[in-house]
Order: structure tokens, then sequence, then C-alpha cells
């Protein structure tokens, strides 16, 4: 069978091949690949910048937005063949930790979890693969078409969930919702805004294309002039911040409304210094009780989340969002910057 492979740490070595087929272990699900999405973390991979094989392997299969149907399922798995399935991306640490021994894996305090197409672990970017029954998740049959959505659906879910914990400190009615970035995490999580009925809006340095109708479809307000115009604008109560540009960083966590919840979801990579007056921006935190979080991955109850919010969600919208598709025998193309993208997704 065909997978989408790379050698981690090496630039370049991203390849489809031809790989033995698997064979599913005691309560395995076999599933056939249905399609997978690609992200900045698979393009980060194929760079060369990280990324582990399974031990005492030199190639790693790629792919942790899977979609796929169920082969065969063991009886008593709740599964049965035809059934559409995603795979949960990490796994707890073998020791296991006090967060992974509790299902909080995506909180692992030591680091030695594995995740699937990323570390440690054979992805799902393959014709077939096999899932563990306990993390697989299943889809509504009506979702096909956009299902490939629910594992970056899940990181905006698990952002959401601590972004009302956090709230619930004090009397929390947060009136509007600052998003920056409209990738797919961003739009993602102005479309949960929307569900919440927040006033969204949502910021980014494209003003054509698909991402101001993606917005716009939400009832959203979308917005291009910069950021420090737009937080003065707005004084959001919450702020989701998916770009990782730290010069965006830096103006949400130091101009949102007071006792303001600003959540990072994006990866910053390195580069120039930034001049920061740490001490104004400490007491701008301290003395308007605002909370600065970062979050990343989800576990197996975000998943739950992400499903019901996508089961309500437009699914013509959602549709919209997956602006390239690729067969696999094109899924190199995938790797190429694309000036209309916003999610780009192999089909299987």
């Amino acid at each position: 069978m065909r997978a989408l492979t790379v050698t981690p740490l090496k630039p370049g070595s991203v390849e489809v091949s031809e790989v033995e087929p698997p064979v599913a272990g005691e309560g395995e699900l076999l599933v056939d690949g249905v399609a997978v999405g690609v992200c900045g973390t698979d393009r980060e991979i194929a760079r060369g910048d990280y990324g582990e094989a399974p031990p005492g392997e030199e190639r790693l299969v790629l792919g942790h937005e899977s979609l796929g149907r169920v082969r065969e399922a063991p009886p008593g798995s709740g599964f049965a063949p035809g059934d559409l399935v995603v795979g949960v991306v990490r796994r707890p640490d073998p020791v296991p930790c006090g967060a992974c021994a509790r299902g909080e894996f995506d909180m692992c305090r030591n680091g030695r979890f594995t995740e699937r197409g990323i570390k440690g672990v054979h992805g799902y970017g393959a014709q077939r693969w096999t899932v563990e029954a306990d993390y697989a998740v299943g889809i509504d049959p009506e979702l096909e078409r956009v299902g490939v959505l629910l594992e970056p659906a899940t990181v905006v879910a698990k952002a959401w969930e601590h972004i009302e914990r956090i709230g619930g400190r004090s009397w929390f009615e947060p009136r509007r919702l600052l998003v920056t970035g409209a990738g797919p995490i961003g739009l993602l999580a102005a479309l949960l805004g929307t569900q919440r009925g927040l006033d969204v809006h949502v910021l980014d340095r494209v003003g054509a294309g698909a991402k101001p109708g993606l917005v716009a479809g939400l009832g959203a307000a979308y917005h291009t002039a910069p950021v420090s115009e737009v937080t003065a604008r707005t004084r959001p109560d919450v702020v989701i911040e998916a770009t990782g540009a730290p010069d965006v960083v830096l103006n949400v966590v130091a101009d949102n409304a007071r006792a303001g919840i600003v959540c990072l979801t994006g990866v910053s990579s390195g580069g120039p210094r930034t001049g920061v007056d740490a001490g104004a921006l400490n007491r701008g935190i301290v003395l308007e009780n605002d909370v600065v979080f970062g979050s990343v991955n989800a576990n197996l109850r975000h998943y739950g989340l992400a499903a019901l919010a996508l089961a309500r969600a437009d699914r013509s919208w959602l549709e919209r969002m997956i602006t390239r598709r690729l067969p696999l025998d094109r899924a190199l193309e995938a790797f190429e910057p694309d000036g209309d993208e916003v999610k780009t997704v192999i089909d299987l």
C-alpha cells in the first residue's frame, strides 16, 4: 500500500512510499484511509525541523489530521465496518505522569508522550491504518466531506474549555472575541465563538481570497488594519491568538479588556529580538487581573466537544474551508505554498 512518509530531521525527504499494510492488534480497528489534512506541523517536519520515527525505523508515516472508514472492528469495540472514524493524535506517556494517568494526556508533565505522525508513532497518512478502539472517535456520516477538520477543531475546543474554566474564577460574561490569524485554527476558533453568541472579530494580513468571505459567512468582522488599531477599537474580552507572530502576541497581551483572557495557540519561530517594556507589561496584566495562557493538542473529551461543534456548523461553510484537495499521487504539492490556501487535504 502507499503512504506519505518522511525521514525525520532530513529536509526534502517527503515522498509517497510503498509500505507494508498494517495488521490490527488486539483491541484495534483496521481502517481504510479516506483523507488526511496537512498543517504547519507537517510542513515543519518536512523541512526537517523536528519529528521522530518509531523506534528502530528510519522513516515516519506522516499525518495526524485523519479521517478513515472502518474495515474491521473487534467485538465489543462500539464500532462496525463502514463507520467513519478519526484517530486521536497523542498517547499518554508510559510512566504515566499524573495528568496522563487521569486521561489528561494533552497536559503531559514529563514530555514522554507519543504522537501519531509526529513523535515516535506512525501517522494516518496511509491508505490503511490501525488505531486502538479507545483512541478512535466516530464521525457522523454526513460529515464525511469535512470530517478531516475534526482534529484542528479539537485544538480550539480545548482552548475554549480552558477559557471558560478560567473565566469561572469570577463573574464571566464575555461579549467580544478577537481572533488573530485566519488559518484553520483561527477560523475554527471564530466558529466556536459565534456558536457562543459573541461579537467576533478576526484579524489577518490577507485582504482578498477565501478568508474574508469565510469570516463574513460566520457573521463576524474581518480586519486587516494594524493589530494595535484593532485591539484599541474592539477591546476584546477574549483573544485567541493563532499567528505566533511576536508583535501580534505582545500587542494582544498588552491591550485587551480588563480581566481579559488571552489564549495563545500559535507557535512562534525564532527571529529578531523584540524590544519589550516588561515592567509595563507586567503592571498591566497584574492591575487588570488579566490571564495569558498557552494551549495545544487535545484529549478524548475535546474530540467529543469538537464533533458537537462541527455537527452544529453550516456544512457548506466547513466545505469552503477546504480550499485544496489533492490525490495521494500529488501529495507533495501539499507542501508547496498556495497563495489562497486555508486547508489542504489529501484524498487517500
